[in-house]
C-alpha cells in the first residue's frame, strides 16, 4: 500500500488519519468539503480535493490511482436526522468496484453495539444513519474493517490502546489512536471483514 484517500479529512478524527498515513510515508489524499480546514503544516504534505461525497463524480476522481480508503465523513456536532454519511458511502464503494480498489476502512460508533431500544435518544438519529452506513459496507465484499470506537478523547496518542472483534474495546480513545488504527488496519489481515471495538485498556 503505497497511497490512501481519506473522506472526512479534516475533521478531529480525519487530521490525525492524516498524520498517521504520513508518519508511514504513504501518498495522502485528502478529500474534503472546506480546504481551508486543513491545517498549514499539513497542505504541502498532501493532496488536497475539494469535494461533496454526495457527488460520484468528485468522488471517481478522488478515488484514481489510489490503493486505500479511509471513511471518517462526520456531521461533527450535528445530531439531526441525515442520510449523508450512509449515501456518501454508497458512491465511494460504488466507485471503488468500479475501479477495483478493495481497502477500506470505516469510523463508524460503538453505540452499534447497543440494542437500537438502549442507543441515548439524542445520537438515534446519527446512529441510525451508522447503522446504514454499516450494512452497506458489509454488502459490499470489499477488504473492509469497521472500527466501532468510544468516546473520542482529545489526548494524547498512547498506542496503548486494544483491539476486539465484534465488541467494545472500551470507553474511551484517543483520537490520535484511533486515527493510527484506521490507517493501520488497512495492511492488517486479521482484522479484514470484521467489526473491530477499540478503546484503551481499563486500568
Amino acid at each position: 500500500m503505497k497511497s490512501v484517500v481519506i473522506f472526512g479529512a479534516t475533521g478531529n478524527t480525519g487530521l490525525c488519519a492524516v498524520e498517521a498515513a504520513l508518519k508511514r510515508e504513504l501518498n495522502v489524499r485528502a478529500f474534503v468539503r472546506d480546504p481551508n480546514k486543513m491545517p498549514n503544516n499539513l497542505r504541502s504534505k498532501v493532496e488536497i480535493v475539494q469535494g461533496d461525497v454526495l457527488s460520484e463524480e468528485q468522488v471517481k476522481s478522488a478515488l484514481e490511482g489510489q490503493d486505500a480508503v479511509v471513511v471518517v465523513l462526520g456531521t461533527r456536532n450535528d445530531l439531526r436526522p441525515t442520510t449523508m454519511m450512509s449515501e456518501g458511502t454508497k458512491n465511494i464503494i460504488s466507485q471503488m468496484k468500479l475501479q477495483n480498489i478493495e481497502n477500506i476502512s470505516v469510523c463508524l460508533s460503538a453505540f452499534l453495539f447497543y440494542e437500537p431500544e438502549k442507543v441515548p435518544a439524542i445520537f438515534k438519529d446519527i446512529n441510525s444513519d451508522h447503522q446504514r452506513m454499516f450494512d452497506c459496507v458489509k454488502a459490499s465484499n470489499l477488504k473492509w474493517v469497521a472500527v466501532l470506537p468510544p468516546h473520542i478523547a482529545d489526548e494524547p496518542g498512547t498506542d496503548n490502546y486494544q483491539v476486539k472483534h465484534d465488541e467494545s474495546g472500551g470507553r474511551v480513545i484517543s483520537k490520535y489512536d484511533l486515527g493510527d488504527f484506521l490507517i493501520k488496519c488497512l495492511s492488517m489481515p486479521e482484522h479484514c471483514q470484521k467489526v473491530c471495538g477499540i478503546g484503551k485498556p481499563v486500568q
